[in-house]
């Protein structure tokens, strides 16, 4: 069922509550420890979330990198509608929350000694742990890629120099060419995410180069928000994009580097690209992997009401890395998470009980200049597991007047600076 825009507001507004609620702020002298592992969207936030909660907590935030690129809107720089450096943000707001940054990877979590250690062999000791590494790149997944490969194929899967490669190779592209952009089975972050990649860069083509072509190779039998996706395709772009499913050869198998040859089905039909995007399968990422924290699927088992991890206590694993479906790995979904996990952390620490969580999740697209889509839902815990509450959320409306979806574009870029504020500060 759809909801407008402003009950999904008040809906979010109360799962946030439900999640928050009943949250003591203790004064007294700092005495316990928690460290979060991973800056991303779940991290960031947490290791605020604690401190705002409770201000006595020490927290230390564990993250290699001196700034953090948002793979969320990073589509629009391959469109040209938006500069990379939009997409960075660093930890100084973070700090002035008083949270302990290190910019160290860290190598291992021991659970039963409660230790994190660093790159270079510092030992960090927690009473609770927060664990948001983010995806791992499975580049074996596509016989022929890997981490050189993607240097002329790129994932752009973390934004970053892979972002700013494939824009390059767009720009270069001659008018006329193939781009081929292979999505992954699921579960993968940002579900929608290769069909919004598809449309931008027909927003690209449809400007400079308007004879080219863009072709999806999917491993899948639909996508997030289909109808929505080919009912825009349609009405911006022709037939400049073309989706092919799994069951019509769509899965790549395999890619040829030398020859820019992109190989699906069982047939391995042969696809030469003037430019690929090959986007492989996905686990968690591998802090949570050689600490113990992934299950043989490669994702990471948790306590929904918590996010503490099935695996080993005192360590909670929030974002992509979780398995929270049917909540999508999603940045707003991490966010919220994340607010709930800080919350339990909280309470465990002080010896209180959590209050019962809700999570929001909304997720937008944007297909062309002016032309935005979304979907929202709220989650609770119901008969003891993860579920969607019936009729809480929905998706854009079809056949919706210009108007509507001009306006999900400005929602969509509004969500990005609140909710970049609302991590980093």
């Amino acid at each position: 069922m759809s909801i407008t825009r402003r009950n999904f507001i008040k809906l979010s507004a109360c799962a946030s509550a439900a999640g928050l609620m009943g949250v003591p702020t203790i004064g007294r002298a700092a005495s316990k420890r928690v460290v979060v592992v991973g800056g991303g969207v779940g991290g960031a936030t947490a290791a605020r979330y604690v401190r705002m909660f409770d201000p006595s907590i020490e927290v230390t935030l564990v993250e290699p990198n001196q700034h953090y690129y948002t793979c969320f809107m990073s589509n629009e720089v391959l469109s040209g509608e938006r500069t990379l450096d939009s997409l960075k943000f660093g930890y100084d707001g973070i700090a002035k929350q008083g949270v302990k940054v290190i910019h160290k990877a860290a190598t291992a979590i021991d659970p039963v000694a409660k230790k994190v250690t660093l790159d270079g062999g510092q030992v960090l000791e927690y009473d609770r742990c927060v664990v948001s590494p983010g995806i791992e790149i499975k580049f074996a997944s596509v016989a022929g890629y890997s981490e050189e490969a993607a240097q002329k194929m790129p994932h752009a899967w973390k934004a970053g120099p892979q972002t700013e490669l494939l824009r390059k190779q767009l720009e270069g592209m001659k008018d006329g060419g193939l781009v081929v952009i292979a999505a992954p089975a699921d579960p993968f972050r940002c579900p929608p995410g290769p069909y919004e990649r598809a449309s931008l860069i027909a927003h690209y083509l449809k400007q400079h180069k308007p004879k080219s072509k863009v072709l999806i190779l999917d491993a899948k039998e639909k996508f997030a928000k289909q109808g929505l996706f080919m009912e825009g395709w349609k009405a911006l772009y022709g037939d400049m994009i073309e989706w092919v499913p799994a069951s019509k050869e769509g899965k790549v198998t395999k890619v040829d580097i030398a020859s820019m040859t992109v190989f699906s089905g069982e047939l391995e039909n042969a696809h030469k690209a003037d430019v690929a995007s090959i986007i492989p399968a996905q686990s968690a990422g591998k802090i949570a992997q050689v600490s113990g924290l992934t299950d043989d699927k490669g994702w990471c088992p948790v306590d929904p009401v918590s996010f503490e991890s099935k695996l080993h206590k005192n360590v909670h694993v929030i974002g992509d890395a979780c398995i929270a479906a049917p909540m999508p790995k999603s940045a707003y979904a991490a966010n919220s998470q994340a607010k709930v996990c800080a919350s339990a952390v909280v309470a465990a620490l002080n010896g209180t009980k959590a209050s019962t969580p809700a999570y929001t999740n909304t997720c937008y697209s944007i297909l062309g200049h002016d032309y935005g889509i979304s979907v929202a839902g709220v989650y609770k815990i119901i008969d003891g597991k993860l579920d969607a509450v019936k009729d809480s959320g929905g998706v854009s409306p079809s056949g919706a007047p210009p108007a509507v979806r001009k306006r999900e574009v400005a929602y969509a870029h509004s969500w990005f600076k609140n909710i970049t504020h609302d991590i980093f500060g």
